[in-house]
């Protein structure tokens, strides 16, 4: 018998490749004889080169969609890319190249990268958010989000650099100064009229999470993110009359209310401060607003604020109450006013503290006599009794909340409400590269939306990149300049662009027909057959901005009569990421970043895709390790010998049955793990049957065993490793293609073990273990533990009292 010659992925991966791609292997189209599976991962901004991370997430989501094409489905596992961003405009202004340019270059090289890998991806449905085709959609959404309602416009603050004379992204705004990452200014809060979608309006909808299979991970951040919480909308009045509506989820303590704070930002503080507190409040408001909202919501700064030199009057008890602002209250959130309840807050109480401010306690904790102070705020306020507090003295603290309430709204002082920490969603960019927000402004008409006829609204490829880095739509005259849609006079367009989100909020509807020419986005009969998205991958870190955005798109399309369903995706799973070798995050600056490309060169796509699902649990990730790719090439070699390399057969009966048992064994553990996403027990479990193939091959080469075994084999490994499980099978001369072979089931009389081991112990000290039929009675059990010579040499003269069996697992003989 020959020799079989060595395994040389450099010609076998891009060979097949070709193959693949030239039969149309992978495109999915409407098929009524099988069952549909849309399969999707999170598509990639084309930054110029795809590194370790993107294969980290895109290998195990790939062999998922394989798995489940072998299983019978008819799946869809699109590709596209998230072509619109600040990272594009940059590299333009410091490249002096046109972001169009830049970006169609990197999404070329991408998409050659992302081949090399011998992904499933159905090509010919990609699409790409920067493209005319794309956007026009975008733009359409815009117009139909507005004639409903959703889509508004209003003044809000935004990052501004007065140095530049332009907005800045939070990505432009750096270090604990909070200064202009292009010239070093301090940033100031500055007032724009910006557009708005109205995401509020579906809070509830989006609390709900009946109907979608995720992470409890993602489920409880974004419950966060909403933050519903139930109270009371109470309004003091400032001794001049100015109403000051709060909102509160603990109106019981209203009676323990010290002083209140504002926003710096709130429009009250101007009315209300006192000439001779004004220069201390102007210099507080400009300071606080260079500030990001991370910065002045975190936990661990010091709580900082001015007194207005006004007052308030509470209203359930008519107190004089002063009125501070301080940064750590905010517009965004509630009314931009609090009322301060130091004894029960802890945020209060060491405001109070560090101002000498009043502790008045209104409910009385555990053992207080009713006059020693604070040393701390008694915030386990559920379980104590009201005192200070009028006509609710003696009121359990969790019956209050609800009597307050009542008793507020029938004396006309407050309403039971509900807040959220959501806030509208504020799409509006003061940049060049994203789509443009399809409105006209004209003095007769006002605003005016373009119509649907005359979309896209086209970036002009002319706009001229100005190194104050200000929005070149601003200055392009033949942009900004227009006629009106209704009158035909002088108008101007908008020109902000949108948010980038809002192409990823979508665009899994374009993969189903891109840059659709029909009277909607897509196909209807593509989207009645494909929608919603089964599964859907990729990392945790989007799951309170892309993952919220994208339900509430669906939900909006739902509301439009574009689909029938609530989720944009059913099943949702995330994966971790893969560190540097030095365990770090991997940066360019620390020159520990994976480039995946020398890695197919050196060892082939199919070990790299091997490696980085069993390397680590695919939802943790970890750091990269040089030689894993490497340990990962060894077993591909392996797996190419052993089914491969020809031996002289030497039948014998029991290997082949316990090779059987194995190989089903080991296809219901493939199955169970795919499907659960253990991608490294799945890996695991491959190279533990080609250890025991390897030891019963010569005992079983040739015999319907063997046989069974490789086929099983090259199957289950078939979506990690499609090139050379290809290659394998094509020599093998078991037809074309593997892909399109049906998944092995698993037969449980064959993968049934027929003897177990378990332990025989002596007042439960492990002696002795023995191997026993499956399936022993309890009576066989005790006779074979009683009787063997271990336990009867370590029993004699004593007596035995009980014999504890647990079935498969162990006998205990308890001795006294």
């Amino acid at each position: 018998m020959g020799k079989v010659e060595k395994y040389h992925h450099l010609e076998i991966e891009p060979r097949w490749q070709k193959k693949w791609e030239e039969d149309g292997l992978y495109q999915s189209d409407i098929r009524n004889d099988r069952p549909k599976y849309y399969a999707l991962t999170m598509l990639p901004y084309p930054s110029g080169d795809l590194h370790i991370g993107h294969w980290y997430a895109f290998t195990p989501s790939d062999a998922f969609a394989r798995y489940k094409r072998m299983s019978g489905f008819n799946v869809l596992f699109p590709m596209g890319f998230d072509a619109f961003g600040l990272p594009a405009e940059n590299a333009a202004i410091k490249r002096k190249i046109h972001p169009f340019h830049w970006t169609i270059k990197n999404i070329e090289n991408m998409r050659m990268q992302l081949r090399s890998m011998g992904a499933t991806f159905d090509w010919r449905r990609e699409a790409v958010s920067c493209l005319p085709g794309f956007y026009r959609w975008t733009q359409w959404f815009f117009l139909k989000f507005y004639e409903k309602g959703i889509a508004y416009r209003r003044y809000s603050p935004v990052d501004f650099c007065p140095s530049c004379n332009t907005t800045l992204a939070r990505e432009q705004v750096w270090g604990e100064d909070r200064h202009c990452e292009r010239c070093n200014t301090p940033v100031i809060k500055k007032e724009l009229n910006q557009w708005f979608f109205k995401i509020t309006d579906y809070a509830d909808e989006l609390l709900d999470f009946s109907k979608i299979e995720w992470p409890e991970r993602v489920i409880t951040m974004q419950q966060n993110w909403i933050g519903r919480s139930e109270g009371a909308e109470v309004v003091f009045h400032t001794e001049a009359g100015q109403p000051i509506k709060i909102f509160t989820t603990r109106p019981d303590t209203l009676w323990g209310v010290t002083f209140m704070v504002l926003a710096p930002e709130h429009p009250l503080v101007a009315q209300i401060t006192t000439p001779d507190q004004r220069d201390l409040v102007n210099e507080y408001v400009a300071q606080a607003g260079r500030q990001s909202e991370i910065e002045r919501l975190a936990t661990t700064k010091e709580k900082t604020g001015v007194f207005t030199g006004a007052y308030a009057i509470n209203p359930v008890n008519g107190e004089r109450v002063p009125i501070w602002i301080a940064d750590y209250v905010m517009m965004g959130y509630g009314t931009g006013a609090i009322m301060a309840v130091p004894a029960h807050d802890e945020r209060d109480f060491a405001f109070a503290t560090k101002y000498q401010l009043p502790v008045k306690i209104v409910i009385a904790p555990p053992g207080w006599s009713g006059s020693e102070p604070l040393s701390s705020a008694y915030t386990g306020v559920e379980e104590g009794l009201l005192v200070n507090s009028g006509q609710f003295n003696g009121t359990l603290a969790q019956d209050a909340k609800s009597l307050v309430t009542r008793w507020l709204e029938e004396k006309g002082l407050g309403t039971k409400a509900v807040n959220y920490r959501l806030r509208d969603w504020l799409i509006s960019r003061q940049r060049y590269w994203g789509a443009p927000i399809p409105i006209v402004y004209c003095e007769k008409c006002g605003t005016v939306p373009v119509p649907e006829k005359d979309l896209p609204v086209l970036l002009p490829e002319d706009a001229e990149f100005l190194p104050t880095g200000e929005s070149p739509l601003r200055y392009h005259e033949g942009f900004r300049k227009t006629t009106c849609p209704k009158c035909g006079g002088p108008a101007e367009r908008e020109t902000d662009t949108m948010d980038t989100f809002m192409c990823s909020s979508w665009y899994q509807y374009a993969y189903l027909s891109p840059y659709y020419q029909g009277d909607i986005p897509f196909d209807r009969k593509e989207a009645e057959y494909w929608l919603p998205v089964d599964m859907y991958t990729g990392g945790v870190e989007h799951a309170c901005m892309h993952l919220i955005y994208t339900r509430f798109f669906t939900k909006a399309m739902r509301d439009l009569g574009l689909v029938n369903f609530d989720e944009p995706m059913l099943r949702l799973r995330n994966q971790g990421i893969i560190l540097g070798e030095d365990s770090e995050k991997m940066s360019k600056s620390r020159g520990n970043v994976v480039a995946p490309d020398d890695l197919v060169q050196k060892y082939g796509a199919d070990a790299v895709r091997t490696y980085l699902m069993f390397g680590w649990r695919w939802e943790q990730g970890g750091p990269w390790d040089s030689r894993g790719a490497e340990g990962m090439y060894r077993f591909m070699n392996r797996i190419w010998d052993l089914t491969l390399e020809p031996v002289s057969p030497n039948q014998n009966e029991e290997s082949a049955k316990i090779l059987r048992r194995k190989t089903h064994q080991t296809i219901a553990k493939a199955t169970r793990d795919l499907e659960g996403f253990s991608f490294n027990t799945y890996i695991a479990a491959l190279m533990e049957f080609s250890n025991v193939m390897a030891k019963y091959k010569a005992d079983t080469y040739g015999s319907e065993a063997w046989n069974e075994a490789v086929q099983a084999i090259l199957l289950l490994l078939a979506p990690a490793a499609p090139h050379i499980t290809e290659e394998i099978w094509n020599r093998l001369g078991l037809g074309y293609s593997i892909h399109s072979q049906k998944w092995p089931e698993s037969n449980p009389e064959l993968a049934a073990e027929e003897t177990v081991e378990i332990v025989l112990q002596v007042n439960g000290k492990i002696r002795e273990k023995v191997v026993v039929a499956v399936g022993s009675s309890e009576a066989e059990l005790r006779e074979i533990g009683v009787n063997h010579p271990t336990i009867v040499k370590a029993t004699e003269g004593k007596t035995v009292k009980k014999v504890i069996i647990v079935p498969g697992r162990l006998i205990n003989i308890v001795i006294v």
